[in-house]
């Protein structure tokens, strides 16, 4: 199935066009060879990778993952999970750049704590203002509040990422009425970032007007991740054609789907 519609147009990150709405992780999986069917039944373009927790080269003689998810193939989407702190995000995103030969496109998330996983907005304001003048461009996890979402646009980041819910939770849309605020004041791209549980998750999400979604766990903790990847894939394309599509209001009661005028009698 395409993963675009001549009814639309194609997603734009950081001056970059990309075809596909679905942006992926590579944790959590059994194996490499797990993490590398899973990310091409998904059609995602774009492969975000845990620098702190994950091999790209900063560890010599160990396993590589971009031996498995090629730079040549895939738009590698370096984060600063595990970060709790602007400084430490910086510094994980210099080293992701540095890695890279770079390469300046980041996902910024700065956490506040192991339980709950939330960002810590302060911090991470404080990281995005230092990465955006140093010349990244910078997609940001962040809350679902809707004056952080505006600030963090108002920086100069690329994309805001609201979480859905709670990270590796698949608690599903829990505050659609806050994201339905800040699509609506939105100066870039937003897309949904954690939360996620299954494919009709997706879709609400594309539903709202997001411009794209980020999953990992949803597919790599799924009974089968590789079907559960392509479930994601055809969900997000039905999302967002449902969206471009504009669905029928609803009403209270019943209306017939043939004209009652001209019946025979």
């Amino acid at each position: 199935m395409s993963q675009s519609s001549p009814f639309d147009k194609p997603l734009v990150l950081a001056g970059r066009t990309y075809q596909s709405r679905l942006l992926v992780g590579t944790g959590k999986y059994r194996d490499l060879e797990e993490t590398r069917l899973a990310i091409e039944a998904s059609g995602a373009e774009i492969v975000t990778v845990a620098v702190r927790r994950t091999n790209i080269g900063q560890n010599p003689g160990e396993p590589n993952l971009l031996d498995v998810i090629s730079p040549d193939k895939y738009t590698i989407l370096p984060n600063t999970a595990g970060c709790y702190d602007a400084e430490e995000a910086v510094r994980t995103c210099r080293l992701a750049r540095e890695l890279l030969d770079g390469h300046n496109l980041v996902k910024l998330e700065v956490l506040a704590d192991q339980k709950t996983l939330f960002p810590n907005v302060i911090e991470t304001l404080k990281a995005a203002e230092v990465l955006v003048g140093d010349g990244f461009d910078v997609m940001v996890y962040t809350s679902d509040d809707p004056i952080v979402a505006r600030q963090l646009a108002e920086i100069g980041c690329v994309a805001v990422m609201p979480l859905a819910g709670l990270i590796g939770t698949g608690l599903g849309i829990c505050n659609p009425y806050n994201l339905r605020i800040i699509l609506e004041e939105a100066k870039v791209p937003v897309l949904v970032d954690a939360g996620v549980g299954t494919a009709s998750d997706a879709a609400i999400a594309m539903e709202l007007g997001c411009e794209a979604v980020l999953m990992n766990s949803a597919i790599a903790h799924a009974q089968h991740p590789v079907l559960m990847a392509e479930a994601m894939k055809h969900a997000i394309v039905a999302g967002r054609l449902a969206y471009l599509a504009g669905r029928m209001p609803k009403k209270l009661y019943a209306s017939a789907s043939s004209p009652l005028e001209g019946l025979i009698r």
